[in-house]
């Protein structure tokens, strides 16, 4: 250990501009706006209405089935309105709006629970149920379902603090800062998981976090161990990462839990700590806010529902006009058109950059290098994917497996044609969808 995964690239990191800036925590906005989803899978219904008065923790929206998370109020105050609004997803999202009150009241039933020791598993995995807790690196899974659906099926729990995406540094700062937070949590999912050891994964360019968190573990043998990585995107993608760490190899199609891993971010196992030991639910997180355009990068604890235009200006704002926004980030982000969507649970970076890293091409065109093939972590064929969804041709794209292409941006990030590919490979799931439906 550590073993290779195909593919990949060496981005530069960008990461000196935040890493060693501890975490500050943002006062809230004076108006927060909740989505119903901030989550993968089923949208939650508002538990509120217009007029309603809400505490801080209180649950303000839930499901009665399929995959998803409660979502909670991030302040008190009095709730101004239940409509649509932008979401950073690109489209009209059902909210709960909230005007704060600046009193933080909590809401009553929020206590802690006590220590994962003291607790049944069955007790830990409705606490991060009923605390909405996701998956934090941006996938924004809901955790208590993957817990769920790993009982009993996994050998190794991998918790994922590799964070080997550019700019972002909040999970550095979290190993850095909180390290207690992350082995509580780390403690609680073996748990959960029956499982009696873990892997807690980090890139070796962050020696600094993985002696810290070293420190923090007890000086004989411990059931927790610390693994450097080599530097090399996308290795914070599961499969890769599980890939690296036990040499397994995750079918196509499948999930990790069929190899018989589990994984997590260290975010999220750090959330899974504070929601047992302090009661609160998910509302709020660290931001990583970087990029060319930003004129003071942070490393922010943010509320959920914050406007992304607040979250800026808490920097600073902008240095110039930006001429790219992206929530996540550079490889695997969504860009943004509107500030007043909002900090979701799954936003780990915000970043802001200048005209001058414009790189797009007038004509983008394929000179046939070969360099997306070599580079994509999927054995996928990149360029034949792309033709293919110029032409539109359904079976040809099943046939090449688009639908295993993970969006890691590698593809992209080597093309010396600068070709969209993987917007074109979005574009191509989106065709199959709707040929499989008969459209």
């Amino acid at each position: 250990m550590p073993f290779a995964f195909k593919g990949g690239v060496h981005p530069d990191g960008h990461k000196s501009a935040t890493r060693r800036k501890p975490v500050e925590t943002m006062a809230p906005p004076g108006r927060v706006i909740l989505p119903m989803s901030m989550h993968a899978g089923t949208e939650c219904e508002p538990l509120v209405r217009a007029g309603d008065t809400v505490h801080m923790g209180q649950k303000i929206g839930d499901a009665k089935g399929g995959v998803y998370a409660p979502v909670h109020s991030s302040v008190s105050g009095k709730v101004a309105a239940v409509e649509p609004y932008p979401h950073i997803n690109g489209r009209d999202v059902l909210s709960v709006v909230i005007d704060n009150d600046g009193m933080d009241t909590p809401y009553r039933d929020m206590k802690p629970f006590g220590s994962a020791q003291s607790l049944s598993a069955d007790d830990l995995l409705s606490i991060v149920r009923e605390t909405g807790i996701v998956g934090m690196g941006g996938g924004a899974y809901p955790t208590h379902s993957k817990i769920s659906s790993a009982i009993g099926k996994v050998d190794t729990l991998i918790i994922n603090a590799a964070e080997c995406e550019p700019y972002i540094t909040a999970d550095h700062r979290l190993m850095l800062e909180a390290p207690e937070e992350l082995v509580g949590g780390v403690r609680a999912l073996m748990k959960m998981l029956d499982l009696p050891e873990a892997v807690i994964a980090v890139e070796a360019d962050k020696g600094d976090a993985i002696g810290r968190v070293r420190r923090t573990l007890p000086r004989k043998k411990s059931n927790i161990k610390v693994v450097s990585l080599p530097v090399r995107y996308p290795q914070g993608s599961d499969k890769q990462l599980v890939k690296t760490v036990t040499g397994r190899e995750t079918p196509p199609g499948e999930l990790p839990v069929s190899v018989r891993c589990a994984v997590f971010n260290a975010e999220t196992a750090a959330a899974v700590h504070r929601a047992v030991t302090t009661g609160l639910p998910l509302i709020r997180r660290v931001v990583t806010v970087s990029g060319s355009a930003v004129s003071n990068p942070k490393n922010l604890l943010v509320r959920m529902g914050t406007p992304l235009k607040d979250v800026f200006d808490a920097t600073g704002g902008f240095r110039e006009t930006p001429y790219k926004i992206i929530t996540g980030g550079p490889m695997m982000g969504v860009a943004q058109h509107d500030l007043s969507a909002v900090v979701t649970k799954g936003t780990n970076a915000l970043l802001a950059f200048s005209q001058t890293e414009d790189i797009r091409a007038e004509e983008p065109i394929c000179i046939r290098c070969g360099k997306c093939v070599r580079v994509c972590p999927m054995n996928l064929m990149p360029v034949y994917m792309y033709m293919s969804e110029q032409k539109n041709k359904a079976d040809e794209l099943e046939k090449l497996r688009v639908t295993d292409c993970i969006e890691c941006g590698c593809c992209s990030y080597v093309c010396p044609g600068r070709l969209y590919l993987v917007q074109s490979f979005k574009t191509a799931k989106q065709k199959l969808a709707a040929h499989s439906d008969g459209g």
